[in-house]
């Protein structure tokens, strides 16, 4: 075997591992695989030679590369620190499975309400969190990483997850729509069109945005029909906050289907926006969900 097989028989072994960091940073497998093949062409540049963890070499230089993918998609504005559904209904009108273990330890530190609060991160928080409430990394190296000091690393990832927790329904301003929500959505699940009506205002509008456009739906009894016609049975829903309201995030078998957000008035539902489009589902499931 020769040299450069050696190397590329090193970096397969830790492939999975590199992509697990790309994807949870980035939220996108496609993202995840760029990284990676940029990791492996930048080593195989670089060579072997002296470096001595070649774990540890890779794990910077791949999270170095998401670092200015984050950056990057902030200066295009290809994708928004937060999810705004509105905004996407308008503009759409006119025109590897994770390891159980990190993501127990993931869901444990944040919880399941909080799939969507991820992209409100920036860049150097996202990077802190991920590296180090998920994979462990020590703060010395992830601030070798981010160029930062070890304590401003640290309030990093302190802040992250504070960010994050604010954004669990239990603790938002929100609890007296969140209960309106709740029995919306059990209500969904049991079929029940009568207890739909009790939480849907009678000028109730629901705008859906899906790979085949902007679909607008108004009043209590369409808006109740068309929910239950189209609930999934093996959807899983987690509350969450979308674009600063109670909604929800429905997963089937895992993976994320539906984003939802509620606009709750006088403990009704006024109005619903639904987002089902794939390529924008991409953009926000949270990384340790897929």
């Amino acid at each position: 075997m020769t040299e450069e097989e050696e190397l590329a028989a090193e970096f397969e072994a830790q492939r999975s591992y590199l992509h697990a960091i790309a994807f949870r940073i980035l939220g996108s497998h496609a993202d995840a695989d760029d990284a990676v093949q940029e990791a492996w062409l930048r080593l195989a540049r670089t060579g072997r030679g002296d470096i001595e963890d070649l774990r540890g070499w890779l794990t910077t230089v791949t999270s170095r590369i998401c670092l200015d993918a984050l950056r990057r998609r902030g200066v295009r504005g290809e994708q928004p620190l937060e999810l705004d559904i509105g905004a996407l209904a308008r503009e759409a009108a006119g025109d590897s499975r994770t390891d159980p273990e990190a993501e127990a330890v993931l869901a444990d530190s944040v919880g399941l309400a909080l799939y969507v609060v991820m992209d409100a991160l920036t860049p150097a928080e996202r990077v802190s969190f991920v590296l180090h409430d998920v994979f462990e990394v020590p703060f010395d190296a992830i601030a070798a990483i981010l160029g930062r000091s070890t304590a401003a690393t640290k309030m990093l990832a302190s802040r992250a997850r504070g960010r994050l927790r604010l954004g669990a329904p239990t603790a938002d301003a929100n609890a007296a729509a969140r209960d309106v929500v709740d029995a919306f959505l059990a209500a969904v699940g049991r079929g029940d069109i009568a207890g739909l009506l009790a939480t849907l205002a009678p000028e109730v509008e629901l705008r859906a945005q899906g790979p085949w456009g902007t679909v607008v739906i108004r009043g209590a009894g369409e808006v109740a029909t068309q929910a239950t016609t189209f609930a999934r049975r093996d959807g899983v829903a987690h509350p969450a906050l979308v674009d600063g309201v109670p909604g929800a995030l429905i997963t089937v078998g895992g993976r994320p289907v539906v984003v939802l957000a509620f606009t709750v008035e006088d403990g009704t539902v006024t109005a619903i926006s639904v987002l089902t489009a794939p390529a924008r589902l991409a953009q926000i499931v949270p990384s340790w969900v897929a």
